[in-house]
């Protein structure tokens, strides 16, 4: 279970209105050699006004395994899809349960983490130094650093997949688009992945997402287009290309004379 962080807002005695105060004149110096600001992830999808995390646990079964899960429904009900649930016929009103059969329980572990968090794991942080944003490392047992692995098997497609993407295609069933946003991201922080997973991932995405998701096709030609060198000496992508299917049906006609 997930603990929820809570942040008070200031009095609003703070903001009382009182005398005017002049503001103080800023010379071109000043605003030259103000630092740039950088970007920050935006905050997910909030639970209802008022939840103090005291409502009703609803217990979730994932997965062909059955892994249980436990939420709050409050914090459930952020999302559309589960809050049509916990309204409606689907849930099982004695015990409170939700059967997930289809989805990957590491998927979705990640996505309760982002519903109680607002990330989930690995993070995403902000090196100050380099000015740029980062996925956090992994430490082992003897304090070597590595990376995270970038990689989930989906037991419905029986295929290792990579983990961000399904996450953005749970989130877009969930009606999570902060989370659609934060995966999408996190992904392209990825690096080293084999074409394999590379065309599999692409075939799993497009087939659930709506075709007018431009921003998640555009991701995944930019990705193969960055590892056009390696497709080209694997011949991965002319055979792909041989079979066809929706992720060739592109705007691109140059793209097949690029990698292949």
């Amino acid at each position: 279970m997930f603990t929820r962080r809570t942040y008070q807002s200031d009095s609003f005695s703070k903001y009382r209105a009182g005398k005017s105060t002049s503001k103080s004149k800023r010379s071109v110096r000043d605003h030259a050699a103000a630092p740039k600001k950088v970007e920050k992830p935006r905050k997910p999808e909030s639970p209802p006004m008022g939840s103090t995390l005291t409502s009703p646990i609803v217990t979730l079964c994932v997965g062909p395994g059955q892994r249980l899960f436990a939420a709050h429904e409050d914090v459930l009900s952020t999302s559309p899809f589960f809050a049509a649930i916990c309204r409606g016929q689907f849930l099982e009103s004695a015990s409170k349960r939700v059967n997930l059969p289809e989805e990957s329980p590491e998927v979705f572990s990640s996505v309760l983490e982002y519903l109680y968090k607002g990330d989930y794991y690995p993070r995403l942080l902000h090196n100050k130094r380099r000015n740029a944003w980062e996925l956090e490392d992994t430490v082992d047992n003897d304090g070597v650093r590595g990376a995270v692995e970038s990689t989930v098997y989906h037991p419905t497609t029986e295929q290792v997949l990579l983990k961000d993407t399904v996450i953005y295609c749970t989130a877009e069933r969930y009606g999570l688009d902060e989370l659609k946003r934060l995966a999408l991201r996190k992904q392209g922080l990825q690096s080293g992945i084999q074409c394999s997973t590379i065309l599999a991932s692409a075939r799993y995405a497009y087939a659930n997402t709506p075709d007018s998701d431009s921003k998640l096709r555009a991701h995944y030609l930019a990705l193969i287009i960055r590892s056009r060198s390696t497709f080209k000496r694997s011949g991965t992508m002319q055979m792909e290309m041989e079979v066809g299917g929706k992720l060739y049906e592109i705007p691109y006609p140059s793209l097949p004379r690029i990698l292949c």
